[in-house]
């Protein structure tokens, strides 16, 4: 699997189960999306699958119908925008905040420049940005009114991995109110699990070792919450200006360099975790393990040297 990727595993419970459990993975969002349900009816998987295809066709950069586009194009107007998208353009607010800038969701002119304006699953598919497009955004000024938002002039978007989080986030919610007795949703990385697991106790997360692919650096046991990892060895590749990854860093508008390899973070949601795990990819490593206990979350930083950083509380999810 890849470096920013999880395993998920269950102990059956044989005849004591409440409900069957059912495992589906698909190509989504820029990469494969796992889902296990508990309990639920038997369409239940194919209805979550068509749910997150709601929300990529809101909000994918390089779709020219989404939300998204339509608000990076709008020139300082407002747009009327689907319900999903003002969740998300609230969270992009929040987690900016949160991290004090460390996530910064405006630097998508930084990483067209980079070189990354193509869909990674399909060449064909790419960003387009008018010619105000600047960085950094001016995240404080964005306005939202009702399902209308407003962003500054110069102003635009990414989701990111952020939209990953919150959309497995907005999977289990939909899987639990549709039936489901317990549900586990992973995008791209992010892996957010709600409800009773397969095994009556834990939902059991396995984190990959970016250094030894097949192997697990640990595991770890959620009741309820997200796992999120960034990975600065993904979506990598040479640009203008040489080697590049997908993680720019918001003080220099470049791919970060940092001895930081990987990042992971456990906390309430998927979006939260998402975004924590960028205060690892500025300045130094511990950064994020240092404050991770602050936020609400725990933190595993693996860096270059193949050290491995935890925070204090890091065991209490082992």
């Amino acid at each position: 699997m890849p470096p920013d990727s999880k395993t998920f595993e269950h102990r059956d419970r044989g005849s004591s189960t409440a409900g069957i459990v059912r495992h589906d993975r698909r190509p989504a969002m820029g990469g494969t999306t796992a889902i296990t349900v508990v309990g639920g009816p038997s369409d239940l998987a194919d209805l979550c699958f068509a749910r997150l295809a709601e929300i990529e066709q809101a909000w994918s950069r390089f779709l020219d119908t989404s939300d998204v586009w339509r608000l990076n194009w709008a020139q300082g107007r407002p747009v009327r925008v689907r319900p999903d998208t003002v969740r998300l353009v609230t969270e992009l607010i929040r987690a900016w905040a949160v991290t004090g800038g460390a996530f910064d969701p405006t630097t998508l002119p930084q990483l067209i420049a980079a070189g990354y304006a193509a869909s990674c699953t399909d060449p064909t598919r790419r960003t387009t940005l008018p010619d105000t497009a600047t960085w950094p955004g001016a995240v404080s000024e964005i306005d939202i009114a009702g399902l209308e938002v407003r962003l500054p002039r110069g102003t635009t978007l990414d989701p990111g991995g952020l939209g990953k989080g919150l959309a497995a986030d907005m999977l289990t919610e939909f899987a639990l109110d549709h039936g489901a007795e317990g549900v586990l949703a992973e995008i791209g990385g992010d892996l957010v699990v709600a409800g009773t697991p397969p095994d009556g106790d834990a939902w059991t997360v396995g984190i990959d070792d970016p250094f030894t692919p097949g192997t697990l650096v640990t595991v770890v046991r959620l009741t309820a919450g997200a796992v999120a990892t960034s990975s600065r060895l993904v979506r990598v590749w040479t640009g203008s200006k040489g080697r590049a990854h997908h993680l720019i860093d918001p003080a220099t508008g470049i791919s970060a360099r940092t001895s930081t390899v990987t990042a992971t973070v456990v906390a309430g949601n998927g979006a939260r975790a998402e975004a924590l795990t960028k205060l690892a990819f500025t300045g130094e490593p511990d950064r994020l393990v240092r404050r991770a206990p602050h936020l609400s979350a725990a933190a595993l930083v693996l860096t270059a040297d193949r050290q491995q950083h935890r925070s204090v509380n890091w065991n209490e999810f082992e």
